[in-house]
């Protein structure tokens, strides 16, 4: 019995604004520094983003300071899109609430006890005997763990489909001020939610890709370049100018381990699936990996569109290269992705 990607579904947010709206609503209420402005115009107007989906009822909820108030944001908006996202998966699976004996949901922009879990599993009408997990504290590599959490459910005998639930709102945890920092995680963030409905298949035909293996990395020593910090009750993105660097180095790390253990080159992958954290990072990552940028195609199509949503940007990914890049059945794909911590995941499938 093999562990099976049965559907994949994405969603968002209903608000999306342009950086160009984003760009005059930040230099019209709030009060800008030069460098700040300069800085804002370059990565708004000037970058590589058309537009984020912000989990916001309208623009004015970024003035939003008080702690409480951005954390029933977060559970609103979170909610909804999770479930969104949830229901295309199940249908392209064609899988009913009923039918579920699992859900694992990560997050890391909003805290919450119970967590997502309990919310998302009432809105679908899930079973009360479903095991459950909720991960927090991933970061953007999240998705991966998610997957390899959801695909343990299976080995353990759980028979029936797993959900497997990626949402962040990052736009909860806007954070104004004239760092340099702040002003690129302000204006490259978005918000959504990617599911993926997995299974035990006897029959490989029945889904959309086989999962054959997992690959992780905990590299504590840059813990400092890439987290969450609470300051004043809310929490606050720090990310280094190191970043891409890292990521790049500890993608190619855990990528080149999943290869060896299977006796594969690079050359043998025929679709690579990375996390879209920024054109600076998909550059690196092209390079420590020696891959041409058109091989990312998808990564970088999902930031110019989505910007970095955190952990679900990986499987839209993924969800770009079904819709657009058409895999052959048999053709091996890599799922890349890294987070807090610091952290690095990757995932080794074949398109079915």
């Amino acid at each position: 019995m093999k562990t099976v990607l049965r559907g994949l579904g994405t969603a968002t947010p209903p608000l999306y604004v342009t950086q160009e709206d984003a760009y005059e609503f930040l230099t019209t209420h709030f009060s800008l520094k030069s460098a700040e402005q300069d800085l804002y115009r370059r990565i708004l107007l000037d970058g590589k983003i058309k537009g984020r989906y912000l989990g916001m009822d309208a623009k004015t909820d970024a003035l939003e300071t008080d702690p409480d108030l951005m954390l029933a944001r977060f559970l609103k908006f979170g909610r909804a899109t999770a479930a969104a996202a949830a229901r295309r998966a199940m249908d392209e699976a064609g899988v009913e609430a009923a039918e579920i004996v699992g859900l694992v949901v990560n997050t890391c922009t909003g805290y919450l006890c119970p967590g997502l879990s309990s919310y998302i599993a009432a809105d679908l009408g899930l079973e009360t005997s479903i095991r459950f997990q909720d991960l927090m504290g991933m970061g953007c590599g999240a998705a991966i763990p998610n997957l390899e959490a959801a695909s343990g459910m299976l080995a353990r005998g759980r028979r029936g489909p797993v959900l497997s639930i990626a949402v962040e709102i990052c736009t909860a945890t806007i954070f104004p001020s004239h760092e340099p920092e702040l002003v690129v995680s302000n204006s490259i963030f978005g918000d959504g939610a990617a599911a993926a409905v997995l299974d035990l298949a006897p029959d490989k035909r029945q889904g959309l890709a086989q999962i054959l293996d997992f690959e992780t990395g905990l590299f504590p020593q840059y813990r400092e370049d890439l987290r969450y910090r609470t300051e004043g009750g809310r929490l606050r993105n720090h990310l280094s100018k190191r970043v891409p660097v890292i990521g790049a180095r500890t993608v190619t790390e855990v990528a080149s381990r999943l290869l060896t253990r299977y006796n594969l080159s690079r050359n043998d992958i025929a679709w690579w699936a990375v996390h879209p954290g920024g054109t600076v990072v998909l550059a690196q990552v092209a390079k420590q990996l020696e891959l041409v940028n058109e091989e990312l195609c998808f990564s970088y199509r999902v930031f110019e569109n989505y910007g970095n949503m955190s952990s679900p940007s990986v499987l839209f990914v993924l969800r770009d290269i079904l819709n657009s890049g058409r895999p052959h059945p048999g053709q091996k794909g890599i799922l890349l992705s890294f987070g807090a911590g610091f952290s690095a995941f990757a995932v080794l499938i074949e398109f079915l």
